[in-house]
């Protein structure tokens, strides 16, 4: 393939593969609200994980949080109470077990906690990149139409290379999950997962 990228300036950026999104007993588990194509992310993105650190790069978890009040209720923007009236106190808390990244991923070398869909809007993420000289972005994660495609247009944005990872990536549809790579066509790469991994291991 043509992908051309130095690994060492490259990072792995996940998006919301947290506990309380893929666990039975996170916040979505326990609503019922799940998905077999967003449960399988994690073990298809973890040998991608080790080939990028063993190629030089890094891992970044950016991870949706919600803020808790004093009382211990979240602060919820009124579209996602829309969507998701079943989240509740301790979900996606800093610091919760729910909040985590997944365990097939953990640790991440570096976590960015984000209030809503991009992991560039009022976060880390640009310093980051900035002190760890970091040219191109591998993108995978949750959900493809939401964090996904916002991240990938932020980062088109200020003129960051970004390969999404086209089985790496997912939604609660996959119709929506086709039409939102479709969409992104123009903005960034797309590869497969072992795709982007043999590249790395400089197999292609």
């Amino acid at each position: 393939m043509s992908l051309q990228f130095d690994p060492e300036k490259t990072a792995l950026l996940t998006i919301d593969l947290q506990n309380d999104f893929l666990h039975p007993e996170g916040a979505y588990g326990r609503a019922g609200v799940t998905s077999a194509a967003i449960a399988a992310l994690p073990a298809r993105i973890r040998p991608l994980q080790a080939a990028v650190r063993a190629a030089g790069g890094v891992h970044i978890s950016a991870q949706f949080t919600l803020v808790q009040r004093p009382d211990g209720t979240p602060l919820i923007s009124h579209h996602l109470w829309a969507l998701r009236p079943f989240l509740g106190p301790g979900d996606f808390a800093p610091g919760s077990r729910g909040h985590a990244l997944v365990d097939t991923l953990a640790p991440a070398d570096y976590t960015v906690e984000k209030v809503t869909y991009s992991a560039f809007y009022q976060t880390r993420l640009v310093y980051l990149l900035r002190e760890l000289d970091i040219r191109t972005l591998i993108v995978g994660g949750i959900v493809t139409n939401g964090g996904v495609a916002s991240t990938v247009r932020d980062a088109h944005l200020r003129d960051i290379g970004v390969v999404l990872l086209s089985d790496g990536c997912a939604a609660f549809d996959p119709e929506v999950h086709a039409a939102a790579l479709r969409s992104l066509g123009t903005v960034c790469h797309q590869a497969s997962c072992a795709e982007v991994t043999a590249v790395l291991e400089g197999r292609v």
